[in-house]
This record gives C-alpha cells, sequence and structure tokens, in this order.
C-alpha cells in the first residue's frame, strides 16, 4: 500500500548531455530536499522498463495528505529552486506532472517494478467511478507477482498553480487526470494486468508504461526502503 494519502507523480525524459548530472542532482539533492519537507513520507524513481516505455523516468512522492501539496512548506521549495535544480531541470524533456488525492491503495508493499496508467474518462463513465476502479484493482492484486495497486485523482488546479520551479519550464505535456500504479516484482508480471486496464470500458485515451525501481529515499539516507 501507499505511505499516505497523496502523491506527487512525475514523468520525464532527460537529454543526454544533461543525464549525469539529473542522476547526480535526484540522488544528492532534489529526493532528500523534497522528503524533507514535512508530510512528504517517501519518494522513489524508476526508469523505463521496456523500449516502448516513454518518457524514460517516473518518480513517485508519497504523502501524508493532499493537503501537504497544497500547504506553504512545499509552496516554499517549489518557489526557491537552487540553481542546481534549474540547471538540471533545463534538460528536461515530456515532462507530466501530477498532484493527487489517492482514492485506493491496496497490496501488501511495494514492488521491485511499477506499471503507470495515466487516462481520462469516457464519455459514459459514471461521475464518481472509484468504487468499481476499486474493485478491478483489488481483483489485480491477487494475480501472480503483483505486491499493489493504487487508484489515484490528479487535482487540476493544484496541478497548474504555477511556481518559479515551473515557470519557465516549455518541456511539458498535459498533466494527467487519472492514474492507476501497479507494483509487482518484475516487469514482466504487470504485462498482463495492465491489459486488463487498458480494455476497461471506463478508460480512455490512456498511457501506459512499466518501469523498473532505481531509488528510493525516506526521511533520512539510513532509513529503509
Amino acid at each position: 500500500m501507499l505511505s499516505g494519502n497523496g502523491v506527487v507523480a512525475i514523468w520525464n525524459g532527460i537529454a543526454n548531455e544533461g543525464r549525469l548530472d539529473f542522476y547526480q542532482w535526484h540522488i544528492h539533492e532534489h529526493m532528500p530536499e523534497r522528503t524533507d519537507i514535512p508530510g512528504f513520507l517517501r519518494g522513489r524513481r524508476y526508469r523505463a522498463a521496456d523500449a516502448n516505455t516513454h518518457p524514460e523516468f517516473f518518480t513517485l512522492y508519497e504523502v501524508e495528505g493532499f493537503e501537504v501539496l497544497t500547504g506553504p512548506e512545499y509552496a516554499k521549495r517549489l518557489n526557491a529552486p537552487t540553481p542546481w535544480t534549474r540547471r538540471a531541470t533545463s534538460h528536461f524533456l515530456n515532462t507530466s506532472r501530477g498532484l493527487a488525492r489517492v482514492l485506493y491503495s491496496g497490496g501488501p508493499g511495494p514492488g521491485g517494478a511499477v506499471a503507470t496508467v495515466r487516462f481520462e474518462l469516457c464519455a459514459d463513465a459514471p461521475d464518481n467511478p472509484e468504487e468499481e476502479l476499486a474493485e478491478l484493482l483489488a481483483g489485480l492484486t491477487q494475480a501472480p507477482f503483483l505486491t499493489g495497486a493504487h487508484l489515484c485523482n490528479a487535482d487540476g488546479e493544484a496541478t497548474q498553480v504555477k511556481t518559479a520551479e515551473t515557470r519557465k519550464e516549455s518541456d511539458y505535456d498535459a498533466p494527467p487526470v487519472w492514474i492507476i500504479i501497479l507494483e509487482g516484482c518484475n516487469a514482466e508480471a504487470l504485462w498482463s494486468p495492465t491489459q486488463t486496464i487498458l480494455q476497461h470500458p471506463y478508460v480512455s485515451r490512456p498511457r501506459a508504461g512499466r518501469y523498473q525501481l532505481e531509488y528510493t529515499r525516506l526521511k533520512t539516507e539510513m532509513a529503509a526502503g
């Protein structure tokens, strides 16, 4: 299960000339900075597990509650980016970022790989599809090698607030609306459950990808992931 009731979900590519700097910045400054914010519980970065997954990186921050993401401490960090942050993010490509509420989270624990599905609701879907989608995900967690399934709904207003960190970025793709994250022991185990989601009648305009875990960060370097 996820650690809290809110998430920041970020998908991004990186230009080749900024790749090494991105890794150094993300591990040694950015993720420690984010997880140091009150209410931030865990950060995880993933890299594409197959050639069909784009963009290349997926980062997930779990927070105690959605209000953390609209509070003053997070806003203060977003509006005071470090010089290293400005340099590293200038190489980002095809970025999509969502501040989202966790509507359902199930399963025995985190896995070594995730599949993400960003989607919109089809025209004839109910206004509140959470119960039916949660039932679907609860069933999927029983599949072999699956360890978790999560349903999140991005808040459009909160996501699109302009800050000093995002205002000058020109590479942003459309933000996510609905997000499903599947966790498993390996990327191969995520293929079939992802297809089940993509074929669901409520799912429209999906973007799916499979990612392998690269790095986990909690409050301190010595904390277990």
